[in-house]
């Protein structure tokens, strides 16, 4: 077993999933997942989302890289910001608010639970 790891999609099966119905606020958001890496809590890989707008609640810690598309954030209480290919961030536990995918995107992520 080696101890680097790449992060190409061809390498795994994807996973296709939708938001839960009651927190979809615009359009049919679709997401696809390549999980790269889960174990001891943490997860890594490629996520991609078509157009759309849902609630999100973070109870984890998020590090995000947008390789592709356009994304709004808003953070309940705080700021919208908006972010697009090259941009790199942060989210932490705490987090409420909205992500509206304006152009399909996707982003290499790592989660730590």
């Amino acid at each position: 077993m080696t101890n680097f790891q790449s992060l190409i999609c061809d390498a795994v099966e994807p996973e296709i999933s939708r938001p839960e119905p009651d927190v979809v606020l615009a359009g049919d958001p679709v997401h696809t997942t390549w999980s790269i890496e889960e174990q001891d809590d943490l997860y890594a890989g490629i996520w991609e989302s078509t157009p759309g707008k849902w609630r999100v609640s973070y109870e984890e810690w998020e590090y995000c890289r947008i390789l592709s598309g356009v994304l709004i954030i808003a953070e309940d209480g705080g700021d919208t910001r908006t972010v697009r290919a090259g941009d790199s961030f942060l989210i932490r536990p705490g987090f409420t608010g909205t992500w509206e995918v304006v152009e399909t995107i996707r982003k290499d992520y790592v989660i730590r639970l």
